[in-house]
């Protein structure tokens, strides 16, 4: 069962989303804010993360810029999950080191099949 770290401030997407990914199958841990989410990370090492953008305390952009700078965590494959829409959203993501994007409101099936496709691609040697 895969490990996913999920990164958000949202009391109601929190809910769902770890819901649906739970029921997916996975191993899913809830942090509230960038900087929670980067000790939660090197702390269980997840397999994948889900990184909301807007965040309190350190935003997912530089959350996710600190965690792809450490030898410990550059290795795992972080998803933005953002309400952020624009291309230049989607190009300020994968910049800052995200390894895909996806919009909100969720696409559950669509973002189940990413998770496990970036998992295999990150599981291949």
């Amino acid at each position: 069962m895969a490990k996913i770290l999920y990164v958000e401030d949202n009391d109601d997407n929190m809910f769902i989303v770890h819901r649906r990914l739970t029921l997916a199958g996975f191993d899913v841990s809830v942090a509230r804010n960038g900087e929670e989410g980067i000790a939660m990370a090197t702390e269980m090492l997840p397999d994948l993360i889900v990184m909301d953008l807007s965040l309190p305390v350190l935003d997912g952009w530089e959350a996710t810029r600190r965690l792809k700078a450490r030898p410990d965590t550059k290795a795992i494959p972080i998803i933005a999950l953002t309400s952020h829409t624009g291309p230049e959203h989607r190009q300020a993501a994968l910049a800052a080191g995200c390894d895909e994007f996806e919009e909100k409101p969720v696409d559950f099936r669509g973002l189940v099949e990413k998770i496990k496709a970036v998992l295999a691609r990150h599981a291949q040697p």
